[in-house]
């Protein structure tokens, strides 16, 4: 069947390609050509729609990307070697050299789907690639592919009655992930001496169900998905959850991990809940999954109120001279709306990271209580754990109601009595010396001097630059929208600054030291131009994942000396994003602009200097 999968119409040895897109539509027009697919632009549309989800580059050089859909006329495989490697955003951050395309119809049969996700664990074996590597012919590849063994993930499992450690794996397609962790576990498993059984939610359905006893019995459990499954079955156990590429990247942490019970005990107050998102703990995760959600509310909404800047910094106000109906519009959109918002969606999805569903409003209502009252950004904070742990306590405090009254908690009981309690202690013990405290740090902060200024400049850009995009990035950039909220509009200046330095630095280095980078890095280091005068520090992630000694420590400086070079040139920002395209509205522009190319132009040549040549 893998022979009918794979045709020789359907190889390339030698794949032109440069990058991850180039690749893509290099394969689908394999397939497209052989007959295989009834409509291209749809299959890639399906494929892409999976790369979103994660990327399909893995480690080891292969890559698999793979779509079901209605655009595959057979199910089908292309296969393609880049002899010079190409970026696919892999796991472990090198080249892709091997891809395999992976087509498969939406009424694909078991049979057709189980030899696919079979192909996906052969690709592990060390033996298997350097051969395909060596190929010179696509008989070659039929050869190579024809010795391996057959399915090992049915072979090793239901060998005990009792198994150490268990795992699910599952990925959003079904198809590769999910069998490819599978193999990964079983093999590592078998090396460490731990008997384990795994559970594959694959396309076919869910394949080696972990029975009650087997679960009862076991010491830990691994659930490796990128997509619901059933977790109930497992409160009261030791239960790691992690995404399924994890389950192909590190099994050893894994097994290790479980088979010493040190992950958490799963709880599951929610009888009815059936999701593969473990019990959420952790004040960064829910912080995060507040300012994940608010970004799309602070970029549109601030870029909306920057281009009514434009027209003047008073245009939108129709009892000035300036005034302009269409500066109105925006600014009533952006900062009426959009920007209002903000601070309500960030508790909201706090206290809905922190309760799920029941938390969001209660959450949401402390942070317009918040926006409403004086107590801005901060208040909104801690609106947000508020509302999410007092849908927590009313869980457990209704927990024995009887059967008969549980419909009511959703609809009624959470939102009333969360409502309520949570707004009572926002008013009566949280706004008041949130908003006191909130004068203070806005008068503190207008009234620094020059040197603490610079100081504090250099101390926000270096934190943009230090995980491009985590959590101390994260830490200073919410911290300069709070100075915005708060009137104050110097610390963001220097925020922004900070976080174009690192993709501007980077590109820097890659036009003026072209034999320090390879072929993919130099045309890379073109889009982080683009990146970097948009304000996305995430451009420079590859090359930081690449190399973290000499490029982390080149952005870091280059970001400090811009930020704290804002702050010396008294730059302000009343927009919370939007790079150079708000440049017109910055208090000093060209001063701002300087301090932007200086810092990159320092990370540029530390980072041209230090690496070594290619």
């Amino acid at each position: 069947m893998l022979k009918n999968m794979l045709s020789k119409e359907c190889i390339n040895l030698n794949l032109k390609s440069t990058t991850k897109n180039e690749v893509i539509d290099e394969l689908i027009e394999l397939l497209f050509s052989a007959g295989k697919l009834n409509d291209k632009i749809l299959f890639k549309k399906a494929i892409l729609e999976r790369e979103a989800q994660s990327s399909t580059g893995l480690e080891e050089g292969i890559a698999i990307p793979h779509g079901k859909t209605s655009a595959v006329k057979i199910p089908s495989i292309a296969f393609g070697i880049s002899r010079n490697g190409i970026d696919y955003d892999s796991l472990d951050g090198e080249p892709s050299t091997l891809f395999f395309m992976i087509a498969a119809p939406e009424n694909a049969t078991d049979s057709h789907i189980e030899t696919l996700s079979q192909l996906t664990t052969i690709l592990l074996d060390d033996d298997i690639r350097e051969k395909l590597l060596k190929a010179e012919a696509p008989e070659e590849i039929f050869n190579i592919l024809n010795i391996t063994p057959t399915n090992k993930i049915e072979s090793n499992q239901n060998l005990n009655e009792k198994f150490d450690v268990l795992a699910v794996t599952a990925c959003p397609t079904g198809i590769a992930h999910t069998y490819m962790a599978a193999d990964s576990l079983i093999k590592k498993a078998k090396e460490l001496g731990i008997s384990l059984k795994v559970e594959t939610n694959g396309s076919t359905g869910v394949k080696n169900l972990l029975t009650d006893e087997e679960i009862k019995n076991a010491k830990g459990i691994i659930v490796a998905a990128d997509k619901n499954v059933e977790i109930n079955r497992f409160n009261g156990k030791h239960v790691d959850f992690v995404p399924v590429k994890d389950g192909i990247k590190r099994p050893e942490e894994l097994l290790k991990r479980a088979f010493n019970q040190n992950s958490n005990i799963f709880n599951n107050n929610s009888s009815n809940q059936n999701s593969s998102s473990q019990e959420r703990k952790g004040f960064y995760k829910h912080l995060m999954s507040g300012v994940s959600n608010m970004l799309p509310f602070v970029v549109g909404g601030g870029i909306l109120i920057a281009l009514s800047f434009i027209f003047g910094i008073k245009s939108a106000d129709p009892n000035d001279p300036s005034f302009n109906s269409f500066a109105k519009l925006l600014m009533d959109i952006g900062g009426g709306n959009a920007f209002f918002l903000m601070v309500p969606v960030l508790a909201g999805f706090i206290g809905m990271s922190i309760a799920d569903r029941p938390g969001f409003a209660p959450a949401m209502v402390a942070g317009l209580i918040s926006i409403n009252n004086g107590g801005g950004f901060l208040g909104g904070l801690i609106g947000g754990f508020l509302g999410g742990y007092v849908i927590l306590a009313l869980k457990k405090f209704f927990k024995k109601l009887p059967e008969s009254l549980e419909g009511l908690k959703p609809v009624l009981i959470y939102p009333l009595l969360g409502i309520f309690i949570t707004g009572a202690l926002m008013y009566l013990v949280v706004i008041d010396p949130i908003a006191f405290l909130n004068k203070g740090v806005t008068n503190f902060l207008n009234n620094l001097g020059t040197g603490n200024l610079i100081l504090l400049g250099t101390l926000l850009g270096a934190m943009m630059a230090i995980d491009m995009g985590g959590p101390i990035n994260k830490a200073a950039f919410t911290f300069g929208i709070a100075a915005i909220s708060a009137g104050n509009y110097y610390p963001h200046a220097a925020v922004m600054a900070g976080g174009m330095v690192p993709p501007l630095g980077i590109a820097l280095a890659t036009t003026f030291f072209k034999n320090k980078f390879t072929k993919d890095e130099i045309n890379a280091g073109k889009i982080n131009y683009i990146m970097g005068a948009s304000f996305i520090t995430e451009g420079a992630i590859p090359f930081a994942a690449a190399d973290p000694i000499r490029i982390i420590p080149a952005c870091v400086i280059g970001a400090g000396v811009a930020g704290g070079l804002t702050m010396l040139f008294h730059c302000s920002l009343p927009a919370p994003h939007g790079g150079l395209f708000v440049l017109p509205i910055i208090t000093h522009p060209f001063m701002y602009l300087l301090s932007v190319i200086i810092g990159s132009i320092i990370t540029g040549l530390i980072v041209g200097i230090s690496k070594p040549k290619k």
